[in-house]
């Protein structure tokens, strides 16, 4: 059977073609494209100008290498999980996605490291691991089907992130392919104290737009002899915003301390995973703590005690691992339940001082208002990092516009009171303007000269993480000429 052809004229789509070993290695026809046109952020589409499937580094090199002498833009993407628009291709990219390139290459469990490939999944790293006593720590609501490269991309975080650290805190190293294609390794043979700059964090949650990572050299963990997750429901969210601060005052450090309010409660008691949460409840917390065995049990009796001394409904530990992982399942699939109570639903991610929690959901609730949607609140409330989803309708006029105001005024609550635009989600197209509610002009011109240096002519991922140029250009030409 003879091979198929490239039916096109485009020299772009041939010559890319001939880098990945022909027509089975790019998609190019409008119909294939669409698949690509958005990530998680859905809001805004926009299509491709090729998709390439490279299998090593070599031909990620050779693509990008093309790309910047032809001056065409281009981006990576993993499994377009990312919820803030991240990977969308505003500028008519070639895509160069990494799904190909999904394999463990070694595990070192005498020096609790391994190391993979963009493309390999989150959570089949502990999967291969777990039997030897070992996981990985980062796991983020998606990590059934994200990606360890995406998620080094955009510094994803997780439900465990309180005790053990988001993305960052576990990569060793990262072999990365730069703009003009040329190859360089970070953190060689996993020593992340190298002396010099921090170029592992200055890439882990540059959001693709500084180079390419095409491996990663993983920190694994030793699994914990014992785990265990209490259950606590709360009639009002003062008490369950209290409860939080004094389980963390009282020296307690959960490896997990999740909160989810009536609405989001709804939702997820609808759609695949229902635990029987009860209908009129305010707020329930999920907390679990994990270590030696000897030591569970009083923190879990301490977690009881603090919980009942702020009003609590009801508060147990699971009664098996059966009951601790529908919780979880119920848990980790909040984000995808709203789809149960919505035709449609903007995720939005800020991070707050865990002190101003009351004040920010109180916030939060007269924004619903203002706008006149719901918006369903998940979170890490042990860190302070917020999940408020804006619920709508995409059919009726003007929702869209009302969700993403509300989405912004979500996350200037968030800064007024000390905090930040996002913990784990990243900032894509979806927050570029909200940058300015915490960076001056001049700090964002100090990060887009970082950018400029590894991308010069600001062909990769182009319109990214940073507001659209205005006043920052008028700025950095005064500090060009003074």
């Amino acid at each position: 059977m003879a091979p198929k052809k490239i039916k096109t004229n485009d020299k772009h789509i041939i010559n890319l073609a001939a880098i990945v070993g022909g027509v089975k290695s790019i998609l190019y026809h409008q119909e294939d494209l669409l698949a690509y046109d958005c990530d998680g952020f859905t809001i805004h589409k926009h299509l491709p100008k090729a998709v390439v499937f490279p299998r090593n580094t070599k031909e990620v090199s050779e693509i990008v290498k093309y790309c910047s002498a032809n001056k065409l833009p281009f981006l990576a993407r993993g499994a377009g999980t990312g919820l803030s628009g991240g990977a969308i291709p505003v500028n008519g990219e070639v895509i160069i996605s990494m799904v190909r390139m999904k394999r463990l290459l070694s595990v070192d469990l005498e020096n609790r490291r391994a190391i993979v490939e963009p493309g390999f999944v989150n959570l089949m790293l502990t999967n291969s691991i777990s039997a030897k006593g070992y996981y990985y720590a980062p796991d983020p609501s998606s990590q059934y089907c994200c990606t360890i490269g995406g998620n080094v991309a955009e510094n994803a975080g997780g439900a465990h992130c309180l005790k053990y650290g988001v993305t960052t805190n576990h990569i060793l190293g990262l072999e990365v392919v730069l703009p003009n294609g040329e190859i360089i390794e970070i953190g060689k043979n996993g020593i992340v104290d190298e002396p010099g700059y921090d170029l592992l964090g200055l890439i882990t949650g540059s959001e693709g737009t500084l180079g390419i990572v095409t491996k990663i050299t993983v920190r694994i963990l030793k699994s914990p002899e014992s785990k265990q997750t209490v259950l606590a429901y709360f009639d009002k969210v003062e008490d369950g915003s209290q409860a939080v601060s004094d389980i963390i005052s009282a020296g307690i450090v959960p490896a997990a301390l999740e909160m989810m309010d009536k609405i989001a409660i709804e939702g997820v008691e609808a759609a695949a995973f229902p635990v029987g949460h009860p209908k009129d409840i305010e707020v329930v917390l999920l907390i679990e703590v994990d270590g030696i065995s000897a030591g569970i049990e009083e923190q879990i009796n301490q977690i009881l005690d603090v919980c009942k001394k702020r009003n609590v409904r009801d508060v147990r530990a699971a009664r098996n691992e059966e009951e601790r992982g529908r919780w979880w399942a119920n848990r980790k699939t909040g984000f995808g339940a709203m789809g149960a109570i919505s035709p449609d639903y903007l995720v939005q991610d800020g991070v707050i001082p865990r002190s101003k929690l009351p004040n920010v959901l109180r916030k939060i609730n007269q924004i619903s208002e203002e706008y006149g949607l719901r918006i369903a609140n998940i979170f890490h409330a042990g860190d302070g990092n917020l999940h408020p989803l804006v619920l709508f309708d995409a059919k009726n006029p003007g929702e869209i516009e009302a969700a993403l105001e509300a989405g912004s005024a979500c996350l200037k609550a968030c800064a007024d009171v000390g905090g930040t635009i996002t913990g784990e989600h990243g900032v894509g197209i979806e927050k570029r303007e909200e940058m300015r509610f915490v960076f001056s002009d001049e700090e964002i011109i100090a990060q887009t000269n970082i950018r400029e240096i590894f991308n010069p002519d600001n062909l990769l991922n182009a319109g990214k993480l940073f507001p659209i140029p205005g006043r920052c250009v008028e700025i950095k030409q005064e500090m060009k000429t003074s």
